[in-house]
Formats: structure tokens, C-alpha cells, sequence
């Protein structure tokens, strides 16, 4: 079996905010990898650091400190323009508000085409026109939409709108900023299905941010979990979700809601306590307790985890 390669690799991101005396530890020491090809899923509540997390992979925030590797090449030392913007070609992102990140005053064509004027992809307006009715089409929208503005279309079809635009520059990498959570849950499930259409077709590598942990396990090969900045928890999608081992974790899947009336008035909320571990003085690091399935606790506490494991076979 062939080694997979790690597209994007996160070491010790650290992301503080001051104001004032005040220092918010939005991400704060969280490392892993993302391999080619792969939907990487990073869930959490809000205020939990991930979207701060991907901002930060795209250099839209300056990294406090740690590496942030794309295909081998430290992104925060990128210097050039030149540099610079190879990478946001390779790289590229899809907002949460559909409503807000379209430029209400600019038609489709203006909003799609705008990455391949400042990479210079196109030679001319026909084959500017041409590229962005092929990429209307590529996410089932008509290219007749091309000359018409953002408010005369429906949030989902404003969203489709947005991965063109992402599509556009050809990227390898696209950060999904919890690209569905703004829809009516009627379309969520069309979006998705599109986004793993495309990654199929264009092999396409996702960092896909969520806090609703259901959709991520059905997005996501991998699924990473944070709290408080941190960085808890890290397994196969299945895996995470069937056999949670941090107690985080197994509070975020209690709150899934279950189609069955019978089994949800029956079924027990689970709370976790952020206070446990915050002021105990022990130092956490990732280790690894079944294979790819990873857990931030001390070294004392790993017979515990095992333990949990162990209690699902």
C-alpha cells in the first residue's frame, strides 16, 4: 500500500488576539495533518477556534506562532507577491453566509471571474465569459445566471455561487467554513452532495469546519475535534463518532438529535466540564489509543482512554 502524502501539515498553530491586557487564546498548540484527496472534518461549538483554524491555514490571520506546511513549503514565510499568490491559487475558501460574502453590487460573472483576472488565467472576455458559464454548469446552476446580481438568487443557489468562485483558480485545497449551516436543511444535503462531487471529479483535498457533528461524519473521512482552542480529539469519521473516547466529544454526539420521538425523550443529554481539565495543572499531549485515533490527555490518564476503548469491542 502506497504511504498517503500530507497535503497541508499544522504544527503547534497558536492564534492569540489581544485587546488590552486581555489575551484570547483562540487557537492554542493544535497540530495535524490533512492528506491529498481527503475530506478532514474539524467540529466543535462556536467560539471553539476552528474557524479561526482555517483562516489561519490561508494566512488570512498571521499565525502567532507554529508551521503551517502546504506541499512541503512553510506558508507564513511566504515573502513574495509572487509567492504569495501561487499559494492562494492552490488554496482556496468557501464562506459560511452566502448572503455576505457576494459582493452585492457585482454581477456572477464579475464575482466568479474576479480569481482568474488577478491570476491572469483567461486571454480575453470570450474566453473569460466561456469559463465562468462552464463553472456555473459545474454546480448545476444555468450560465444564463452569469449577467444577473447575488440578491436575486436563494441562499442555496448564492452558496453554489461561492463554490464557483472557489472552483475558478483550480485549487487543491479548499477550507469549507461551515459552507451549509446559513441553508434550510432541505438544501444542506444538495450542497454537500455537490462538494463531494466535485472532490471525486477535480481531487479535490477539504478542510470542512462544522459544528453539526452528523453531517461531518458523513462529509469527512477524519474528524477532528475542538474546544476552547484545543485541539481534544482525532479518528477516523466512523470511528469518532461510534467510539468517542473524550468526554467532549461524547457530550457534542448526546446533543445530535435523533429522528424517533420514542428514544428522544428518553435519551440522556451528556455535560462536560471544561474545568476538570483546565486547572489541574497536568500537561496534555495528543497519543494515540487505537490506530489513527488520537485523544489529548497526560500520560496518566492514558490507561483510562484504553480503557474506554477496549469497552467497545
Amino acid at each position: 500500500m502506497t504511504e498517503k502524502k500530507a497535503l497541508l501539515q499544522v504544527k503547534h498553530l497558536k492564534q492569540y488576539f489581544k485587546n488590552g491586557r486581555h489575551t484570547t487564546k483562540a487557537v492554542d498548540d493544535v497540530s495535524f495533518d490533512i492528506y491529498e484527496g481527503e475530506t478532514f472534518g474539524l467540529v466543535g461549538e462556536s467560539g471553539s477556534g476552528k474557524t479561526t483554524t482555517g483562516r489561519s491555514i490561508l494566512q488570512l490571520y498571521h499565525p502567532t506562532s507554529g508551521e503551517i506546511l502546504f506541499d512541503g513549503q512553510d506558508v507564513a514565510k511566504l515573502k513574495s507577491r509572487s509567492d504569495q499568490l501561487a499559494f492562494r491559487r492552490q488554496a482556496q475558501m468557501i464562506f459560511q453566509d452566502p448572503y455576505a460574502s457576494l459582493n452585492p453590487r457585482m454581477t456572477v460573472e464579475d464575482i466568479i471571474a474576479e480569481g482568474l483576472d488577478i491570476h491572469g488565467l483567461v486571454k480575453d472576455k470570450d474566453e473569460r465569459r466561456k469559463r465562468v458559464e462552464e463553472l456555473l454548469e459545474t454546480v448545476g446552476l444555468n450560465k444564463n445566471h452569469a449577467s444577473r446580481f447575488p440578491h436575486e438568487f436563494s441562499g442555496g443557489q448564492r452558496q453554489r455561487i461561492g463554490i464557483a468562485r472557489a472552483l475558478a483558480v483550480k485549487p487543491k485545497f479548499i477550507v469549507a467554513d461551515e459552507p451549509i449551516s446559513a441553508l434550510d436543511v432541505s438544501i444542506q444535503a444538495q450542497v454537500v452532495n455537490l462538494m463531494i462531487e466535485l472532490q471525486k471529479k477535480r481531487g479535490l483535498t477539504y478542510l470542512f469546519i462544522a459544528h453539526d457533528l452528523s453531517m461531518v461524519k458523513f462529509i469527512s473521512d477524519r474528524i477532528g475535534v475542538m474546544h476552547f482552542g484545543k485541539l481534544l480529539e482525532v479518528g477516523p469519521a466512523d470511528e469518532v463518532y461510534d467510539h468517542p473516547l473524550h468526554d467532549y466529544t461524547k457530550s457534542l454526539i448526546s446533543a445530535v438529535p435523533i429522528p424517533d420521538p420514542e428514544i428522544e425523550r428518553s435519551r440522556k443529554r451528556l455535560t462536560y466540564d471544561a474545568n476538570k481539565e483546565e486547572f489541574d495543572g497536568k500537561k496534555r499531549t495528543m497519543h494515540e489509543i487505537r490506530p489513527g485515533h488520537f485523544v489529548r490527555c497526560a500520560d496518566d490518564e492514558v490507561a483510562h482512554y484504553e480503557a474506554v476503548a477496549q469497552s467497545y469491542e
